[in-house]
């Protein structure tokens, strides 16, 4: 039996907004080795360390989501 990972819901526990990497690629669907990349590039989402973990807001993941979206759609007419 493999190991679900769960991204942390901030509307249940507040504390929680901040993902680590492993739950950044979860909620992304990227591997991790992806995440690191795009971080060394200053690539990707908008992260900082807290002592020597790395870690990500979940607002700044979906902002980014978002803003690539905008970026890169395509189609659908008017729909933005």
């Amino acid at each position: 039996m493999t190991a679900q990972t769960t991204v942390p819901d901030p509307r249940r526990n507040p504390g929680e907004e901040m993902l680590t990497l492993h739950e950044a690629c979860a909620f992304l669907r990227i591997p991790e080795g992806t995440l690191r990349y795009w971080r060394h590039a200053d690539q990707g989402p908008a992260s900082f360390t807290l002592g020597r973990r790395v870690v990500y807001r979940r607002t700044e993941v979906e902002r980014w989501i978002a803003a690539q979206e905008r970026a890169t759609r395509r189609g659908g007419g008017d729909a933005a």
